[in-house]
């Protein structure tokens, strides 16, 4: 095959000649680089006279051969020999691996690493929320510049497209809660109290904790990953040079559809998970469906529902800003974008569990327990 590095054994009288021919540079040896490591027998010589060109790729591969085989190297030409002679004093089995640190300065090490990227992951956050309160601002200024478009679509991907799996998810944890519910409280003849159970933990916690969840998992992904991909595009830079502020057109709609759906959603998938309790109630319990409805009105208090409806779009203002913080971080290439969007997610669910906990200690001193 022309233009790439060929060999071929010939016989001698003091046994077998390794003849290579052609170029053995790092571009040419790739096809014959492992047939020439399986090669064995009686081989009193490598023959490289027949090399046309050579780099050092090509000498080390001739000199690692010859040695595993004990041969020498012959036919080599000035420049074969000045690269042959610069290999000498190398060897394969030399350890190129960096050294690796004891545990007891790696982890220090490693802890102040995450220290510091937490310090400057704080100072991009509060970077970011200046430039939003200033966009938002701006916008309370000079109303006519708000997208309304922009807000629509967004509402729509965020609330309307995300009913059905919510609705699924919700109406299936109600199952669970009444089916293991119940079990739990037959044991104290108190089934019919599964109702307050259902009620309560889905209208105050479940229902707007797993909304948040899912909103995170679907829409503060996306959000990552548009921004993400509008930014290594350039697309982002392109509209400030066009006079657009990216924060205006891009990030304020977006919050704004997440902390108006949430709301909306979070009731939604309480009552979703109302129902699917009263299913379980009338097929298992013996409780009428439309019994339990009504028992609901009943046994959960009014102020349930508004804690479940206080926090709504507080998740959602935690949601919208970690999407479109970490959209708009990404650097360098699409990996980045990746890397960004499991970020935004991570983080969202995190810090609406941490604030969840929050809220049920200050709704609790609040009277509201």
């Amino acid at each position: 095959m022309t233009g790439l590095a060929q060999y071929e054994l010939q016989e001698g009288d003091g046994g077998s000649v390794l003849k290579l021919t052609g170029p053995y540079l790092v571009s040419t040896i790739g096809p014959i680089d492992q047939d020439l490591r399986v090669i064995e027998g009686d081989i009193v010589s490598v023959d490289i006279s027949g090399v046309s060109e050579i780099d050092t790729v090509g000498a080390w591969l001739a000199r690692e051969v010859a040695s595993r085989l004990g041969a020498e190297v012959s036919g080599a030409g000035d420049r074969a020999q000045r690269l042959l002679g610069a290999l000498e004093d190398i060897e394969a089995e030399d350890d190129l691996s960096a050294p690796r640190l004891p545990v007891w300065s790696r982890v220090p090490e490693a802890l102040g690493e995450k220290v510091f990227q937490l310090r400057t992951g704080t100072y991009g956050v509060l970077s970011f929320l200046g430039a939003l309160l200033i966009a938002a601002w701006s916008l309370i200024r000079n109303p006519r510049r708000f997208r309304m478009v922009a807000l629509v679509r967004q509402a729509e991907l965020v609330g309307v497209s995300a009913l059905p799996i919510i609705g699924l998810m919700s109406f299936l944890i109600g199952i669970v809660i009444a089916q293991q519910g119940a079990v739990q409280l037959a044991q104290f003849g108190a089934e019919t109290l599964t109702i307050n159970l259902v009620g309560r933990i889905t209208l105050r916690e479940l229902g707007v904790l797993m909304t948040a969840i899912m909103v995170a998992g679907r829409s503060g992904s996306a959000f990552a990953a548009q921004l993400g991909t509008m930014k290594l595009t350039e697309e982002v830079d392109a509209m400030r040079t066009i006079g657009i502020a990216p924060m205006e057109a891009l990030v304020i709609p977006r919050i704004m559809a997440a902390v108006l759906m949430m709301p909306l959603l979070g009731f939604y998938a309480s009552c979703m998970a109302i129902i699917g309790g009263a299913v379980i109630g009338d097929l298992i319990l013996g409780i009428p469906f439309w019994t339990f409805l009504s028992r609901i009105q009943e046994v959960v208090p009014t102020y349930d529902l508004w804690v479940g409806l206080i926090k709504a779009p507080v998740f959602g203002l935690i949601i919208g800003l970690a999407g479109c913080y970490h959209g708009l971080q990404v650097r360098g290439n699409s990996e980045e974008v990746g890397i960004r969007t499991t970020m935004s997610v991570v983080s969202a669910i995190f810090a609406v569990i941490v604030l969840d906990a929050f809220f049920a200690v200050f709704f609790t001193e609040l009277g509201w327990g």
